[in-house]
């Protein structure tokens, strides 16, 4: 890690307040902490009541993106005797092998699977707002979706718990610069869309109330499955790999065509800011890779010339973006998530605790009848 973290502090040994946090939290945060024996048993007897849970034809769900973290969960999952129900987000920007390693995730696990698509005009100008407003964190918008159809499809099927694929091992580290609050935060989507989009009022755009959102997803347990097992990024890749035929399409989450031009090209070209720092620390965290070997990454090319041609001509053009106004929005000034109404800035101020105060009637009323959000 270095300066491009705004917030980043070295003592006087030249060791950074990253690696104090790592080790002051992560090494004793449950059930990180917890011996290799210790944590088996917990995942049995986790796993014995996610089987005893609820519908009998799906006893968890699992987001499946087609990357390595999602392709493994989904992996262990099955191993472990759990019968999932997939959920898929197709948002537009789907690359091939991400389609591909779908295909035979679901076919040779024999998993069901839901492909929640999302209506492109209503994405595209949600997405072209988002531009607009120039915070740093534009995936908040295929994120929070996420999480939105996950909620939704589990209690349609009474699914009560959600296997994810969050994990310490190998996303350990993000500086709180480089994101823009919580990805739950439906109050800044739409106070973005109020302010740049064409389409003011969302229709079709998956959502999580904030109730919801203050609650994280009431009745649907998270289990992050991968932080119960020693989980090796580079040789769940490679199991992968041999087991499933599955394909490897380069750096991590880069299945998403939009998100690897965003982490490769917008986020160093706009905001000096290089992903694979984050990345890698984690790996070095966790033991998967050594210092001088993370700085030889970084040293390697982050983006293949031809194919960063390709993604920015299919970029523009998929988005409906003139080569001017890229340019423009290249050079203008990064702003924080907090210059516009949003949930979290809502409850990091206590207004919406104000508010209860003040009108003892918050169960009553719907939110936007007591925050206006614009």
């Amino acid at each position: 890690m270095d300066t491009s973290d705004p917030d980043i502090v070295f003592d006087e040994s030249g060791v950074c307040n990253h690696c104090h946090h790592y080790d002051s939290y992560y090494r004793n945060i449950y059930p990180f902490n917890l011996t290799t024996e210790k944590r088996d048993i917990e995942l049995s007897k986790i796993v014995e009541e996610i089987k005893s849970s609820g519908n009998k034809k799906y006893n968890c769900i699992i987001g499946m993106s087609g990357g390595v973290d999602s392709s493994y969960t989904a992996y262990k999952a099955k191993q472990l005797g759990l019968n999932p129900l997939a959920v898929h987000l197709d948002n537009g920007w789907d690359s091939e092998h991400a389609v591909k390693n779908i295909e035979l995730l679901v076919r040779k696990l024999d998993i069901d699977l839901h492909t929640h698509v999302i209506d492109w005009g209503e994405f595209r100008d949600l997405q072209k707002a988002f531009f607009r407003s120039s915070i740093i964190d534009i995936e908040i918008l295929t994120d929070h979706a996420i999480f939105a159809v996950i909620y939704k499809i589990a209690k349609i099927n009474g699914i009560k718990y959600f296997i994810s694929g969050v994990n310490y091992s190998s996303e350990s580290t993000m500086p709180t610069a480089w994101y823009s609050g919580s990805k739950l935060d439906a109050g800044l989507i739409k106070s973005i869309n109020k302010k740049y989009g064409t389409n003011h009022k969302l229709k079709t755009f998956p959502t999580v109330s904030f109730m919801t959102f203050l609650r994280d997803f009431p009745g649907l347990k998270r289990f992050d499955i991968l932080n119960y097992i020693d989980y090796d990024y580079q040789k769940a890749k490679q199991l992968l790999i041999d087991k499933l035929g599955w394909i490897d399409y380069g750096l991590k989450h880069y299945e998403s065509v939009f998100t690897r031009f965003y982490q490769g090209y917008i986020l160093p070209e706009k905001f000096g800011i290089d992903k694979r720092r984050a990345h890698l620390t984690s790996l070095i965290y966790s033991g998967q890779l050594t210092r001088d070997e993370a700085l030889a990454k970084l040293e390697q090319e982050k983006y293949e010339p031809e194919l960063l041609r390709q993604d920015r001509e299919f970029l523009l053009k998929k988005l409906d973006f003139s080569e001017e106004e890229f340019a423009q929005y290249l050079t203008e000034p990064g702003k924080s998530y907090t210059v516009f109404n949003s949930y979290t800035r809502l409850l990091n101020e206590n207004i919406w605790l104000k508010a209860i105060i003040k009108t003892g009637a918050f169960i009553k009323k719907p939110f936007n009848k007591l925050f206006k959000l614009s």
